[in-house]
């Protein structure tokens, strides 16, 4: 995906797929006293996000990520943080053997930490060196670093999940994460390096920035993790206990870059319709295939919406009069608009429903549960969990909830819907240069001597071939790792990227159309003045025309789809 995302922090989606995203990812506030512990001056001012492990929402974590907004947490939720990690002290105490405590980890499962019973100064000794060392050894992610944006929401989303109250850390790597992102301290993470069964070897790094080790970007800077701890006034984390492994043992990473894909990925459909229906203008289009009474006859949701959606956008304009010249039946990519958008709207809805549950969800292996007891018909291995001892009852059982397949396939499936809204989108745009169907001038020219808009038909033409390549799904390209006992995948990361990246070219393949469409119109302006524009293309195409002049003459169109790609993933301000 492209950094053209940093200065966005505020933009709102837009339209109603933005009505159906926001509504959807947002939720009750908390309403817990918030704890002054967490409360640290935050650098880049405004409303902290509250975080308390149920409430994070999609808006918020672009906030965080996008927008630099720090972080406070309620009292509650610092309780059930410190209720876990007693709960896997216990475990400890009884000498039970747990992952990532008493054992260690991936293929090393079968190899003792420290021994069970009262923790000595030898066992915590043991324990932090274990921790440091993994790590110092799991940090091996490669290739170019993450956006600070990505690193900041990965890190807000693990800290929510640790407030949960199921993962076992203690409270100074929460307060240490706090710290980090209200501080303006994003460590430095390596993008390549994670198959999607948690982004263990990326958000290790994270962990060696809180042990004052690696690389960090700070006040715009990349600086040694240590300097930025001691210029804040830090002490750096010694990690114990499952310190490490609750730090990097998460689909985090994953989640962030899918946050910001599904963010966009709803801004470019609410953008789509904007252009569609001004595109549908600019044909001179039959407006039969979304009225009200056919959409009652194939009732899909998604469907109904984008054609209500277009309707209105279109309301009072001249598409509604009868026209001789007017086609009965449109292309396909025109007349099937609603169906098309209304599939990706509908797969954005299931989107967005499945990362608010794994961004208020603990995916730890394994997990801790407070105060839990055991069924009276457990059976012995189910009891062997379950701890109760020192005023501590609860059980840390292993688990495979860090499997992300549920929300990665959803990807993949927007993936998909995305490709054909940018697909359709091409052949529109191929439509409007062709007298055939517009009647107007051949590439939209404004007299004979132009070549008009010939050569920029290759731009969506090479971007839809590679959202069709993209859309090919990442998800079934498994290599079994660590001993073949991780022997299955999802490459969660590569499927948000590939929507993030489709979602990129398809602003850019909207902006071409949105460049025609406006030039259609304006040739059927010149033509008769009076001509009415709907209630929303109106506004909409004479906002763009302060951005994106007339083409009246041939010029270097490369800055027209530069300022017309910002205009589309710029605010709206029709």
């Amino acid at each position: 995906m492209s950094v053209r995302r940093a200065s966005g922090a505020s933009r709102l989606l837009i339209g109603a797929v933005a009505v159906v995203l926001v509504a959807a990812a947002m939720g009750p506030g908390a309403g817990a006293p918030v704890t002054q512990a967490a409360r640290i001056p935050c650098e880049h001012g405004g409303a902290p996000v509250t975080l308390d492990g149920a409430h994070l929402t999609i808006a918020d974590v672009v906030a965080i990520g996008r927008g630099g907004a720090c972080v406070d947490m309620p009292a509650s939720a610092m309780q059930r943080v410190q209720q876990s990690f007693d709960v896997l002290l216990e475990a400890a105490r009884e000498d039970k053997p747990i992952y990532g405590l008493t054992r260690g980890v991936g293929e090393n499962k079968d190899k003792t930490v420290f021994p069970g019973g009262q923790i000595t100064d030898e066992g915590r000794s043991l324990s932090e060196a274990f921790n440091a060392n993994l790590l110092r050894v799991q940090a091996t992610a490669t290739g170019p670093p993450a956006r600070v944006e990505i690193v900041r929401a990965a890190m807000a989303i693990r800290l929510n999940a640790m407030l949960v109250g199921h993962t076992g850390v203690r409270g100074v790597v929460v307060q240490g994460l706090v710290d980090f992102l209200n501080r303006g301290i994003t460590p430095v993470v390596p993008t390549q390096g994670t198959v999607g069964e948690a982004d263990i070897d990326l958000l290790a790094h994270v962990g060696l920035a809180l042990m004052g080790e690696g690389d960090v970007s700070y006040r715009g800077r990349t600086v040694p993790a240590a300097t930025a701890l001691r210029d804040e006034g830090l002490r750096p984390v010694t990690p114990f206990g499952k310190d490490a492994l609750s730090t990097f043992s998460s689909n985090a990473y994953s989640a962030a870059v899918a946050v910001f894909s599904t963010y966009d990925a709803g801004t470019v459909l609410a953008r789509a319709r904007q252009v569609f229906a001004l595109s549908m203008e600019g044909l001179n289009g039959n407006v039969a295939p979304f009225l009200a009474e056919v959409q009652q006859v194939r009732a899909f949701p998604g469907q109904a919406a984008a054609a209500a959606a277009v309707r209105d956008e279109l309301r009072g304009s001249f598409l509604y009069s009868v026209d001789p010249a007017r086609a009965l039946q449109d292309p396909l990519s025109y007349r099937t608009f609603s169906q098309v958008s209304g599939s990706a709207e509908d797969d954005l809805a299931r989107l967005v429903n499945l990362l608010q549950t794994q961004l208020n969800s603990a995916d730890d292996n394994p997990t801790v549960l407070i105060g839990a007891v055991p069924p009276p018909d457990a059976a012995s291995q189910e009891r062997a969990y379950y701890v109760d001892g020192n005023g501590v009852r609860g059980a840390v059982i292993p688990t495979a909830n860090f499997e992300p397949l549920a929300w990665v396939l959803q990807l993949e499936s927007l993936s998909a819907a995305l490709a054909h809204v940018s697909s359709t989108a091409t052949e529109r745009i191929l439509r409007l240069g062709t007298p055939e169907f517009t009647h107007l001038s051949r590439f939209l020219t404004a007299n004979p001597s132009m070549i008009g808009y010939a050569a920029i038909q290759k731009i969506p033409a090479d971007l839809s071939a590679r959202n069709r390549r993209l859309a090919e799904g990442a998800s079934l390209d498994v290599i079994p790792v660590a001993g073949d006992i991780e022997d299955t995948s999802t490459n969660a990361a590569a499927a948000a990227t590939n929507l993030g990246d489709i979602a990129d070219n398809t602003f850019a393949i909207l902006a071409v159309e949105l460049m025609h469409a406006a030039q259609a119109v304006d040739l059927r302006l010149r033509t008769n003045g009076a001509l009415p524009l709907g209630r929303g293309t109106r506004p909409f195409f004479e906002a763009y025309r302060r951005v994106v002049p007339f083409l009246d003459a041939d010029r270097n169109l490369s800055p027209d789809v530069a300022r017309s790609v910002a205009f589309l993933q710029g605010p709206d301000d029709t």
